[in-house]
């Protein structure tokens, strides 16, 4: 499995969270999401330590390319891989709008009180769907946990994500905001 694909796989993560907490009018700022994921074959949990050892061994220089590109596409990688870094404007939250992370996504949500049933289906690649909920603890932080059917490797993978989302800084550093 690929960099870009763990990659797209947290955007994914990212943008099927993100609507339901925007609507519960987000804290603008710096966002932290964190993203744990279980597959049924195990294929995932070794591409991510794979992905770790690969950024962990990279030259300074190189690692830094690497998080300036994300950056710019609104987005850092935390230390272990697991955590994705969004910068969410204070248009976007007083919109109630997410910044979409992910083209090709669609999806469907409906709320009951502070929790949020979602299903979604991303073109890909790889292409992926699922369903799950998203359960928000005020303004500043979120929980969800979903079911997701994706392909690696041409296969078809079954796997269990669970997310979390909190608010870290009213200032977003040189993370750009997502558009």
């Amino acid at each position: 499995m690929s960099f870009k694909t763990l990659l797209w796989m947290f955007a994914v993560a990212v943008a099927v969270a993100s609507p339901a907490a925007m609507a519960q009018k987000m804290t603008p700022g710096l966002w932290e999401h964190k993203v744990s994921m279980k597959s049924q074959s195990g294929r995932i949990e070794a591409a991510m330590q794979q992905m770790q050892q690969s950024l962990a061994s990279m030259p300074p220089e190189q690692r830094k390319m690497m998080q300036d590109m994300m950056a710019a596409q609104g987005m850092s990688l935390g230390a272990m891989g697991g955590t994705v870094r969004v910068c969410i404007t204070k248009e976007q939250a007083e919109r109630e709008q997410a910044p979409q992370a992910q083209e090709g996504c669609t999806q469907n949500a409906k709320r009951n009180g502070n929790v949020w049933q979602i299903s979604f289906k991303c073109s890909g690649p790889p292409p992926s769907s699922g369903e799950g909920t998203v359960t928000m603890q005020g303004a500043t932080a979120y929980t969800g946990s979903f079911n997701v059917l994706t392909e690696v490797e041409d296969k078809p993978e079954r796997m269990q994500m669970n997310n979390s989302g909190k608010w870290i800084s009213a200032d977003c550093g040189n993370i750009k905001p997502v558009q």
